[in-house]
């Protein structure tokens, strides 16, 4: 059986801690920060960890970072 290919997109955007929780960048931070509030951006600031449905679909795009 061949090796599964991890998705390259998402080995970019997503890292993996050691007790295996998904660590993503904030969303909505790319462009239009002059229409978003200053209470948004603080809260956008540096990465957050993904909820159990979304770190599940993750897992799947990188089956050998775990």
């Amino acid at each position: 059986m061949p090796k599964m290919k991890t998705k390259s997109g998402a080995k970019k955007r997503f890292k993996i801690t050691g007790t295996g929780k998904v660590v993503a960048a904030a969303q909505g931070k790319r462009h239009g920060m002059i229409k978003r509030t200053a209470k948004f951006i603080r809260s956008a600031r540096g990465t957050m960890t993904l909820n159990d449905s979304d770190a599940g679909i993750v897992k799947k795009y990188m089956p050998y970072h775990r």
